[in-house]
This record gives C-alpha cells, sequence and structure tokens, in this order.
C-alpha cells in the first residue's frame, strides 16, 4: 500500500528558467545554506553556598523560590550534580579551568591565590569562538592586579570582587570594575545601604541588554547566601510578613547577637538570589532569547547552615550527610537546573551525575570548538539535549591542608571522595582510611561497605593511584588597597 497518491498523472509543466533566473536562484540556494547558525548564549548563575535542599523544587518548605522553581519546571533538575570541591575558591578554579581537584590550579581557600598565566578558562575558549563574555560576582581566583584577574582570562567585562573574603561583606565599600577600584559612597560614607548584589545583578542584565546580537557567555557568581548574615531590609522585612509565627526564627542560642532574626535572615537572602534569577529570566524573555539561551543554576558547593549549631531548622542539605568543608554529598551535592527552551525537556529530573569539570567541555561543544587538551571533564550536552550518554568512570574531588605561611601542602593523602557509578568512597581526613556507600540505596551515607565490596574498593583504590598530581606551592598574595 502506497503512502502518498500517485501524482504523476496531474503534474503541471513549468516553463523552463532563463539563464536570469537560474543564476539568481542559484545564488540565493548558496545563501540561504551559508548563513550561520546562531551560537547559543550560555548563562551561568551560581549562588554561594546554598544548600542542595534550600530550594523549593528541591524540597525546602521555610523558603519561597518561585522563580528558581519555574525555571526547574522549564527545564531539567538534576539530582546528582556535584561542584568542583567543598569550599569556594577550589570549586571554582575547577569550572573555570575544567581540571578536577586533583588537576586544577587552585587547591587551597585563604581567598587571593591566581589562577597562573598558563591557565585555560572556559571564558578564554569562548572568546575564541566569538562569544564576549561578562563575570559579575564573586571570582576568588587571582588578587588585584595578578596573573589570576577575569580579565587576563577571557572575560571582556568584570565587576566584582577579586578577593573572595571581601566577599563576605554585603555592603561593601569598594568593588573592582575591570581592573579599576570603584568606591560605593552609599556604603562607605553613609548607612550601608548598596546591597552589592544588586549590582551584580544590574550588571547581568545590562549585559544581556547590550550584547543580545551576538553570542555571549555570561558568568553570574552571586555572593549570597553566604555568610555574613545580611539582607536587604525591604527583603527581610517582607519575609517577616509572610510568615505567621516569627518566633522559630529568632536565634535560640543567640549566636549572631548582632541579628536578631538571623534565620529569617538566611531566608531573605535565598529570597534575594531568587528575585535575581527571575530579573535575569525576564530579560531574556523580554529581549526574545529563551530559545537561543541555555541558562545553568547552581551552587559553589554543599550547605553552610549545616555548620550552625541549630542547622538543621531548613534541612539545606536535603537530608544528605555533611556539609560545606567536608566531602561527604552534603558538601559536595548542589542543585543542579538546565534550561533551554525547545532543546532541553522541561519540568524533567534527571539522576546522570557529572560536576563542574564537565562544564568546560560542555560550554566548548555549545560554542562549536574545542576545549583544551588534557582536562578532566566531559561534555554533557547530549544528556542536556535528552540523549543517551555514558557517565564518567570516575568523579575526583579533594581538599589538601594548606599551610598559610609557606603556601604549602604537607606530603600527605588528602581528604578525598570518589564517585564510581552508584559507588562513593570517601576519606574523611587526610591518611584515614577509605570508606564506601551504595548512593542508590544509601544517599544519606550511613552504611560503611568498605570491609564487604573488597572487589569495588580495589578498582577504586587502584584509581587513586593515578588521579592527582602534587599541589604547586600557592602562596596567598597581600591585600595592597584598603577592604571597605
Amino acid at each position: 500500500m502506497r503512502l502518498f497518491p500517485d501524482t504523476s498523472a496531474i503534474l503541471v509543466k513549468t516553463p523552463p528558467m532563463n539563464r536570469r533566473q537560474f543564476l539568481l536562484s542559484s545564488l540565493t540556494a548558496t545563501a540561504l545554506q551559508a548563513q550561520p547558525v546562531r551560537k547559543p548564549n550560555i548563562v551561568w548563575i551560581m549562588a554561594d553556598d546554598l544548600g542542595y535542599g534550600d530550594l523549593g523544587c528541591y524540597g525546602q518548605k521555610h523558603i519561597q523560590t518561585p522563580n528558581i522553581d519555574r525555571l526547574a519546571k522549564q527545564g531539567t533538575r538534576f539530582t546528582n550534580a556535584y561542584a568542583g570541591c567543598t569550599v569556594c575558591a577550589p570549586s571554582r578554579s575547577v569550572l573555570m579551568t575544567g581540571h578536577h581537584m586533583g588537576h586544577t590550579s587552585i587547591r587551597s581557600n585563604p581567598g587571593a591565590v591566581p589562577l597562573l598565566a598558563t591557565d585555560h578558562t572556559v571564558a578564554q575558549t569562548l572568546k575564541q569562538a566569538g562569544y564576549v563574555c561578562g563575570c559579575f560576582g564573586k571570582w576568588g581566583l587571582g588578587e588585584w592586579k595578578s596573573d589570576g584577574v577575569p580579565e587576563k582570562h577571557g572575560f571582556d567585562r568584570f565587576v566584582g570582587f577579586y578577593n573572595q573574603v571581601h566577599a563576605h561583606n554585603h555592603f561593601p565599600g569598594f568593588l573592582f570594575e575591570n581592573g579599576e577600584l570603584s568606591i560605593i559612597t552609599e556604603n562607605r560614607f553613609s548607612n550601608k545601604s548598596k546591597f552589592v548584589n544588586d549590582v551584580f545583578a544590574q550588571e547581568a542584565t545590562q549585559f544581556i541588554g547590550e550584547h543580545a546580537k551576538q553570542p555571549f557567555f555570561l558568568y553570574v557568581p552571586f555572593t549570597i547566601p553566604h555568610l555574613g548574615l545580611e539582607a536587604p531590609q525591604d527583603s527581610l522585612n517582607s519575609y517577616l510578613e509572610k510568615i505567621k509565627d516569627p518566633e522559630p526564627y529568632i536565634d535560640p542560642r543567640n549566636h549572631y547577637p548582632a541579628q536578631p532574626y538571623p534565620r529569617a535572615t538566611y531566608a531573605a537572602m535565598v529570597s534575594t538570589l531568587d528575585d535575581y534569577v527571575g530579573r535575569i529570566l525576564d530579560e531574556l524573555k523580554r529581549l526574545n532569547l529563551e530559545k537561543d539561551t541555555i541558562v545553568f543554576f547552581t551552587s559553589d558547593n554543599g550547605s553552610a547552615t549545616a555548620l550552625w549549631k541549630d542547622g538543621n531548622f531548613f534541612n539545606s542539605t536535603g537530608g544528605l550527610r555533611g556539609h560545606k568543608q567536608n566531602l561527604y554529598e552534603g558538601g559536595i551535592r548542589v542543585p543542579m537546573i538546565a534550561r533551554w527552551a525547545g532543546k532541553i525537556t522541561a519540568g524533567k529530573t534527571s539522576d546522570f551525575p557529572w560536576m563542574f569539570a564537565d562544564f568546560h567541555a560542555t560550554a566548548a561543544e555549545l560554542g562549536g570548538t574545542k576545549p583544551p587538551l588534557g582536562i578532566d571533564g566531559k561534555s554533557v550536552l547530549p544528556t542536556l539535549l535528552g540523549q543517551k550518554q555514558q557517565p564518567a568512570e570516575f568523579l575526583y574531588w579533594e581538599l589538601p591542608q594548606y599551610d598559610a605561611k609557606t603556601g604549602t601542602f604537607p606530603d600527605e593523602t588528602p581528604m578525598q571522595a570518589v564517585r564510581m557509578g552508584k559507588w562513593k568512597a570517601v576519606r574523611p581526613t587526610p591518611g584515614a582510611a577509605l570508606e564506601l556507600y551504595d548512593l542508590s540505596k544509601d544517599p544519606a551515607e550511613s552504611k560503611n561497605l568498605a570491609q564487604a565490596e573488597k572487589a569495588v574498593m580495589a578498582k577504586i583504590e587502584n584509581y587513586l593511584k593515578t588521579a592527582r598530581s602534587k599541589p604547586r606551592p600557592q602562596k596567598n598574595p597581600p591585600n595592597n588597597y584598603l577592604p571597605g
């Protein structure tokens, strides 16, 4: 049986084209074929110390995050995505370089250790592919005038903090703008009225508007909800008005005597972050860029509220063990959402395991180019597009101890973690024995199976023999300006 009717008897004869018509038709066809396909814009929005369970779409009950939840409904939400490390600077080094913690340049966290001049970042890869690149927020990979500043690593515009220690103050007296010190007069000379993340959100939306007609990479590493515990007063008031009983939000043990509502302040910081995400999404929609832009949202490491003595109030780890500063799941598993209208499946949840080291290769493939040779990460674009993909055999983390006086690391086996399929091995302290957990059955890492699974342990231990190189000396440079 034919799927289409026979039309041979009713074909209409068209007159032959003359030479001029033929040439015009050929040129038109050639021009259409030669039109370049627009490379997608890439937006990476990153919270600071936001826990896996701090968002409504990841189970949070006390804090409303409608804009990030909207992003999850419009894209894919990942449940096995990981930061580069369990603390700020090393995690960002993994993100930017594509090298995991066994090889990335910065493996310490004092605040201003710079990337090497030879380190090739994702921004440099995308810039070579024709992208304009902007970064607004907390850099953490090199002090002012060092080799590690973003302007020397592919970013065309930067506004924010170089030294991550200064990012702990959300009403600072200064920022940097493309290498120039910029005084925030509202904070240095008056009553501290300028919340710095407002600046980052404004710069991000302005960057989108200015570069709407060309491919751009926008990296927005906000500095909230990292301590200090500060929020815009209107955001805090708004949050307190929404809750029925403010009493649970008062610090019961007076941990923060200068802050009467520390829990509410933390919630207001997360709500403010959500507002910023909404602004960025709205600007993309206003400029009709949703189909031309892939948006990622994540956090730089696991929860810090779990370090509070009353840290269970928000369940910021989502029931995972550990917290920022260690390598259990609560320290490195992070929320991860990706949206690309028409390309990434909306409303989907994926358990595909991937990590920050994979972003460099993924961005390169999105930009139609190649990442640097020898990086550890692999492109996860097939997974983002809903295609079948084999996960990496191993994901690796470490956090070596750091001697701030010498800028060196002790010659010892560091704190480590490895994920191999469903298996997760953790060395909780330097030199300690490895623990083993089956994350498919025990995501809370409560039952150590190291003694029972000898073959699994042997494979992981064999991998660890070649997983890392010795860290280079990493001297933290002094501040040469007045931090406000």
